[in-house]
């Protein structure tokens, strides 16, 4: 193929007027970048051409990234059998490096009549830049048996190749040879030095390195502040970042990136601050256009719990990316507010084109669920089949408890059964699903099926098997799986499950085995425990623990109307009007007012649809 195309472009050559000597124009042609005009003096003039001017034109094309017109050059060379030196193939290796084809790199390195340190850096440089890393330490170790001494560029690319795979032994070795090398003092090693120990989780070495360089550039900095920052070590970085202020060193935006990520670190209080304050500073510096600056502060402020300023950063942003977007929708997903502003950022990301993950479509339907917009995630569902042939875990739970939470649970167990994967996450959510609807026999079945299949049910998983229980009437059920909680998985129980247990009771009629639970209970009864105690009361007419839950409860909630309403309907009930008329008059007195009931209402003409894709 590669001798068909030299041919045709010999075939191609009219005769040209030499200009002697043939290397001053070549390299002339080199410099302006004229390739093609530089292929065609030597390749009309083989007689003439030497290394240098090879070594030129191929340089050229590494630098032009030409892949065809370099494979050109290399069989030209071949068909004209032009000797190789080490210079010349060297420079081949490089291009094949560079085009990540690493075989014909390798065979190129093996044909070398002789090789030296730039040949072997070369290829293992190439092998550590494509993703080669194991196979650059093999190289690595190849040519120290071979007697060669490895330059600044060796140890910079092996460091790397430990980075990528964490070989933090070998990483080691190789910094006790630098130790011993004249390169100990030089800024691109050193840098690398603190890259592979902070990224391999050794801080205290890498600031051991850092702290030892006679001269730190911003690459440097930028190594360090980002390896506090991902090892979650925010008072590091800031501090770090302050130092490199003091020193006169100005951040760039991969400064600024590594700085935000650790100021989110801090609780929503703090971080919030700290995200203000680098905003301010991103600002004078002059990168508030970067897009990327732009993006990087949207996902602070989103995480901080500011989503106004990051929705009010979004819309000015020139360019609006996918990460960015993808931020902003999953702020207003957690925190189940603005579901419209969410479907008209989704509907323009769409609308641009751009590519839509599994994360963003995951945060859509999560909104579909706690808004109950069933069409809508009908939608998103198509969706996620068109750019998913397969469904993912996470993609299927989002969708089963979508759902389950529209009241389609017939759809939810479609979902489910169709899920090549499935982890405690999805079984759970099916035994919510099921108990939720009234199945509560269905759920129970579903845990022991996720037992059989050898899953270890969590708290959450029991949690809803015993609210599935208490909402179902399975009193023995539901107890059989607090037994076996305890005993069995060893798990503690938390308030939430006790309610649940004291609820079973109270629902089924045996009020006063709840209370006796209530009183063995080694943790503090809450308002939604009693809450559970004074409704069973009400329904079975248990008048003493009714008030003795209305005691409690009033004193949990001292200004909620709701405990007064239930007692007051409890002594109607019995017919004691005096008590009842007592318990209205606490509400009126104090004006409590009863938080009101409301329910989510979708009009078909109200419902919005998603735009078609390109």
């Amino acid at each position: 193929m590669m001798n068909r195309t030299y041919r045709n472009v010999v075939n191609w050559l009219s005769p040209i007027s030499q200009s002697p000597p043939l290397r001053p124009a070549i390299e002339t042609l080199c410099n302006a970048r004229k390739l093609t005009e530089a292929l065609l003096l030597a390749f009309h003039n083989p007689i003439e051409a030497d290394y240098t001017i090879y070594s030129k034109i191929i340089q050229l094309c590494i630098d032009l990234k030409a892949h065809k017109q370099g494979r050109l050059v290399h069989s030209h060379l071949i068909t004209t059998g032009f000797p190789s030196n080490v210079h010349l193939g060297t420079k081949l290796i490089i291009f094949y490096t560079m085009s990540n084809d690493m075989v014909y790199a390798c065979n190129m390195f093996d044909k070398l009549p002789e090789r030296n340190v730039v040949s072997w850096t070369a290829l293992l440089s190439g092998h550590s830049q494509n993703g080669y890393s194991q196979e650059a330490l093999y190289v690595f170790v190849a040519m120290r048996r071979e007697g060669v001494r490895a330059n600044q560029f060796t140890y910079g690319s092996v460091l790397r190749a430990c980075t990528s795979v964490s070989c933090l032994n070998l990483g080691k070795q190789i910094q006790g040879c630098i130790q011993k090398s004249r390169f100990l003092d030089n800024l691109c090693v050193q840098s690398a030095l603190v890259d592979f120990h902070s990224k391999c989780g050794e801080m205290e070495n890498a600031f051991c390195v850092f702290e030892s360089m006679a001269e730190r550039d911003l690459v440097s900095w930028n190594v360090m502040i980002s390896g506090y920052a991902f090892r979650g070590f925010s008072v590091d970085a800031f501090l770090l970042f302050r130092w490199m202020l003091r020193q006169g060193i100005l951040p760039d935006c991969f400064t600024f990136g590594s700085i935000l990520k650790a100021s989110i670190g801090g609780g929503k209080g703090s971080g919030l601050a700290k995200v203000s304050t680098i905003h301010g500073c991103i600002i004078r510096l002059g990168y508030g256009s970067y897009s990327i600056i732009s993006g990087a502060l949207v996902d602070a402020y989103v995480k901080c719990g500011n989503l106004a300023n990051a929705n009010y950063l979004y819309k000015k942003m020139q360019n609006k990316d996918r990460i960015s977007c993808t931020a902003l929708i999953t702020g207003y997903a957690r925190e189940g507010k603005n579901s419209s502003g969410c479907l008209e950022l989704f509907c323009q990301l769409r609308r641009m084109h751009r590519e839509i993950d599994s994360i963003l479509l995951c945060s859509m339907i999560n909104i579909c669920a706690n808004t109950a917009s069933l069409s809508l995630g009908r939608q998103l569902h198509a969706i996620a089949i068109k750019y998913q042939s397969t469904l993912d875990v996470a993609m299927s739970n989002a969708l089963v408890d979508m759902y389950a939470k529209t009241g389609e649970i017939d759809d939810a167990n479609n979902v489910f059964h169709h899920m090549t994967e499935k982890n405690i996450i999805s079984w759970t959510s099916m035994i919510s699903a099921n108990g939720a609807h009234g199945r509560g026999v269905d759920a129970v079945s579903c845990f022991k099926k996720m037992e059989c299949e050898g899953f270890e049910p969590n708290d959450i998983t029991f949690l809803s098997l015993l609210f599935a229980c208490s909402h179902n009437g399975l009193t023995a059920e539901g107890w059989e799986c607090f037994s076996k909680m305890v005993k069995k998985y060893k798990i503690i129980p938390r308030d939430e499950h006790y309610s649940c247990l004291v609820d079973l009771f109270a629902r089924s009629g045996c009020l006063n085995e709840s209370y006796d639970l209530i009183c063995r209970m080694n943790i503090k009864p809450s308002a939604s425990l009693w809450g559970s105690v004074l409704g069973a009361c009400r329904v079975y007419g248990n008048m003493y623990l009714g008030e003795v839950a209305a005691r409690h409860l009033c004193n949990f909630e001292p200004m909620k109307a709701v405990s007064y309403v239930v007692l007051a309907s409890m002594y109607s009930a019995a017919g004691l009007w005096d008590s009842a008329r007592d318990a209205r008059d606490v509400v009126q007195t104090r004006r409590l007012t009863k938080d009101p009931g409301y329910s989510l209402f979708q009009s078909d003409n109200d419902m919005l649809a998603l735009p078609p894709t390109g």
